[in-house]
């Protein structure tokens, strides 16, 4: 059990946060301060870095051609295709410059920034096969509009999607065939509309289902077949009801059906399995994670998410796998060792502070865009023993300079959100702490204004039934029920869509992402009761949210 040593009020926001002896323990251990921000503010800062879902056309800023990029092509900065910034063409040192101990840190960095050439998308596009609409994304073949995900065959408009094939529409999902509208699933075969579920076929409307076949609207289920309702129907019956959900407006009333049925059912506290001693939701084969989310593979770790693969003594981390000693950072992964204040590094790196966009490297102070060099600091090659000089009189400047967020020096905060090299809405902040334009730009963000040619109206009437839609469809431009905004239906989803007997969706693919994202619980976790014996809980799920609430025994109990 933690010891809270003291309680701090947040530069940011105000709201009051402990510092525990686990917390003081890890800022030594990585020779860091004590934290201006909450756990929570210190996440957003993160997340306002990084663009993953927002693609744009536009034009390679050194060699002119067409490219898809997520910056768009307003953005001030340099982007470069990807295989131009990854081949010998390119090197970041050439914008290398002094650092100059009369001015603050951020302002220096924030320089380099602007000057040095990003890659338009930040995958493993070598080992893509026909993705090119992807991000955060690698290994990936005949894929559309997915984001952080690898390893798909044949999948269209999803996140967080692994090991997939022939599968569209899903969030945070594994080893999935043949699905749709999937969220926290895995091992799942031909199913659609299905949440919270594990080995499952041949179904629709499912959520918390473990093994069940051929049923329909069910949940807390473990391995039943042919089920409407959590009650045995006949084969007759489960057909004609799979026929009725050809039309979208029969679809559409069974999912808001849905959405009040499952209601009915009793949800466990915390989503996860082989874990021992952690706190948070959808955690697995972790040891000693502490308000942890959406993560496998953590050892003793603390406020991070989406972890994947293995990461060990971690602290206030996003998106990060085979790591070690890392503090305050995101999107970092595949062998990188105590790293600090950095994002969007990758591969072999160590050893690094305030750098993005750096592969292959170690040993850097405030880097952007470099890759397989070591001692440098603002782009600037320096020699082990003047870099090993400089780097901690960089760190005292940074301490005796006061930072944007509060009366604190520089050292130790992260990129001020101000800074961000993307407009606050295109970020993933926006997801998970959305503000509106009038919030952000008070606080000094950025915002990007959509663009007008994007929302003509749409004059096709769509089929009700997806048996009558034509081939032609896909010429054709529609605008979303939800935003307004034009999508554009691709032939390879329709020939899905046609097999699996899906109607035409009427949301673009943002509305429909933010529709599967909303329902899932936050990545907070609130002290409360359970719903049945009474007992005390660590949930993320908030005290005036709908659902029933129960402790681990007793949500085992339910299930008979």
């Amino acid at each position: 059990m933690e010891k809270v040593m003291k309680s701090t009020d947040c530069a940011n926001c105000g709201s009051t946060f402990d510092i525990t002896d686990w917390d003081l323990s890890f800022y030594a251990k990585m020779n860091v301060p004590e934290p201006t921000h909450c756990p929570d503010c210190r996440r957003q800062r993160r997340m306002a870095q990084i663009n993953q879902i927002n693609l744009f056309q536009r034009k390679c800023s050194v060699t002119g051609e067409n490219i898809i990029s997520n910056y768009p092509e307003e953005s001030p900065y340099k982007v470069y295709k990807q295989e131009y910034w990854h081949g010998e063409k390119y090197d970041g040192k050439e914008f290398g410059r002094d650092f100059d101990f009369n001015r603050p840190f951020f302002e220096q960095y924030n320089e380099l920034n602007l000057a040095t050439p990003r890659a338009a998308l930040f995958t493993h596009f070598w080992r893509d096969e026909n993705s090119e609409y992807t991000n955060f994304a690698g290994m990936n073949k005949n894929c559309y509009l997915i984001f952080d995900s690898d390893e798909d065959w044949d999948c269209y408009y999803s996140y967080g999607m692994n090991h997939s094939k022939n599968c569209s529409d899903c969030y945070r999902v594994q080893f999935l065939e043949l699905c749709y509208e999937a969220v926290d699933s895995k091992n799942c075969v031909n199913c659609n509309f299905t949440y919270n579920s594990e080995n499952c076929a041949e179904s629709w409307f499912l959520n918390n289902c473990i093994g069940c076949k051929y049923c329909v609207m069910c949940s807390n289920l473990r391995r039943k077949d042919y089920c409407y309702k959590n009650e045995p129907v006949s084969k007759e019956r489960y057909a004609e009801i799979l026929a009725e959900m050809k039309s979208y407006e029969n679809l559409e009333l069974m999912k808001k059906e849905f959405a009040e049925y499952r209601l009915k059912f009793p949800q466990k506290y915390m989503r996860g399995m082989q874990n021992e001693n952690c706190t948070g939701n959808n955690l697995v084969h972790s040891k000693n994670a502490f308000n942890c989310f959406d993560s496998m593979y953590i050892w003793d770790g603390k406020y991070c998410s989406q972890v994947f693969i293995k990461a060990k003594d971690i602290m206030d981390s996003d998106e990060v796998g085979v790591a070690e000693l890392n503090y305050d950072s995101n999107n970092l992964a595949y062998n990188c060792y105590n790293m600090r204040f950095s994002y969007m590094c990758m591969e072999q790196i160590r050893d690094m502070d305030y750098c993005n966009w750096c592969f292959h490297c170690g040993n850097l102070f405030g880097c952007v865009g470099l890759k397989r060099v070591q001692y440098c600091i603002l782009n600037k090659q320096y020699t082990k023993e003047g870099y090993e000089e400089m780097v901690p009189r960089i760190i005292e400047h940074m301490k005796k300079t006061p930072a944007t967020a509060g009366q604190t020096g520089e050292w130790g905060e992260y990129f001020p959100i101000k800074d961000s090299s993307f407009p606050y809405n295109l970020t993933m902040a926006q997801e998970h702490f959305p503000l509106t334009k009038e919030e952000a730009l008070a606080k000094g963000y950025k915002w990007r204004d959509p663009d007008k040619k994007e929302y003509r109206p749409q004059k096709y009437q769509i089929p009700d039934n997806i048996g009558d839609v034509p081939d032609s469809i896909v010429d054709e431009l529609l605008a979303c029920a939800g935003c307004g905004k034009n999508y554009k239906i691709v032939p390879a989803e329709l020939k899905f869509l046609k097999e699996k007997g899906i109607p035409i969706p009427r949301k673009c693919f943002h509305c429909r992402h933010a529709d599967r994202f909303k329902p899932r619980p936050p990545r907070k976790l609130w002290d409360r009761k359970c719903d049945k014996c009474g007992v005390d809980i660590s949930t993320a799920y908030p005290p005036e949210r709908p659902e029933e609430v129960y402790c681990e025994k007793c949500y085992i109990d339910s299930l008979g």
